[in-house]
């Protein structure tokens, strides 16, 4: 229970990566961190790639940045739509601006990019946004993990295992 105390908001949108999201939650859970799930809506019910659902505790519209010790910003199509949200936005400035634990996987990387926090920063992601990674001004690794600060980069779900532990070694250390 080496997160007791601590408080985590997980974005979500429809079309998130089932895997990507699910078990970063449930291994923080386990760690003994609160987790709320922010969407778009509050109470309601988005979808995975492959069918799994999760349903939202709050709006994202509503959360406060200063309620919460790190953010986690899931794969698949969702960060597409995630980063088209200006309260997103809002939110991982702020949590940059603060230094708290960022997590991005896969294709999460556009969201960061779209709140231009990435300018010489060290990170990965699928390679497919490779390109636009660079193009944001990070420096851009393939390997499982990335750890640059407070902002914690992945791949894809078989680097979960990874991603998890270094992410919740950061949040240790806040």
């Amino acid at each position: 229970m080496s997160l007791t105390g601590k408080q985590v908001l997980q974005l979500v949108s429809d079309d998130f990566e089932d895997l990507e999201l699910w078990y970063p939650v449930l291994r923080l859970r386990e760690e003994g961190a609160v987790v709320h799930i922010a969407g778009e809506e509050k109470n309601k019910t988005y979808t995975g790639k492959y069918g799994v659902p999760i349903t939202s505790d709050h709006s994202f519209h509503e959360v406060d940045a200063d309620e919460y010790d790190a953010i986690l910003v899931p794969g698949g199509w969702s960060p597409d739509k995630l980063r088209r949200y200006d309260s997103i936005l809002s939110l991982i400035k702020e949590m940059d601006q603060s230094k708290k634990p960022i997590g991005q996987i896969c294709h999460a990387g556009w969201v960061l990019i779209s709140a231009k926090i990435l300018e010489g920063v060290n990170v990965t992601s699928t390679p497919g946004i490779k390109d636009d990674m660079e193009n944001a001004g990070a420096k851009w690794f393939d390997e499982p993990v990335v750890v640059d600060g407070h902002i914690i980069s992945s791949r894809r779900p078989p680097d979960l295992p990874d991603y998890m532990r270094e992410f919740i070694g950061v949040l240790q250390k806040k």
